[in-house]
C-alpha cells in the first residue's frame, strides 16, 4: 500500500482525517520524509478487554490488601489541593 505524502503542517492541520483514514501517511519536512503515520483500526475490542482484565486484577489486589479506594481518592484530592495552594512568601531579613 502506497503512503500519501504530506507536509508536517498539513499533517498537523488534518490530523483527525488522517486518524480516520486507513491509508499510511509519509510526513515530510522540506521535501524529506521524517516519519510515517500508520493508522490502526479494529483493536478497540482488544483494548477494552485488556482494560477490563486490568481493572479486575486491580480490584482483587486492593481487596487483598484491604485498601479503601474512596479513602485513597480523598487523600489524593487533599494532597493535590495542598500542593496547588500558593506558598506564603518567606520574609527576607537583611
Amino acid at each position: 500500500m502506497e503512503a500519501t505524502k504530506v507536509g508536517i503542517r498539513e499533517f498537523r492541520a488534518g490530523m483527525a482525517e488522517f486518524i480516520a483514514s486507513s491509508t499510511p501517511v509519509a510526513v515530510t519536512r522540506h521535501g524529506q520524509t521524517i516519519g510515517y503515520f500508520i493508522p490502526t483500526h479494529g483493536q478497540v475490542e482488544a483494548d477494552v478487554a485488556a482494560l477490563k482484565k486490568a481493572s479486575k486484577t486491580l480490584d482483587r489486589l486492593l481487596a487483598a490488601k484491604s485498601i479503601d479506594v474512596d479513602a485513597v481518592v480523598a487523600e489524593l484530592k487533599t494532597t493535590r489541593q495542598r500542593a496547588s495552594k500558593p506558598k506564603k512568601p518567606v520574609p527576607v531579613v537583611a
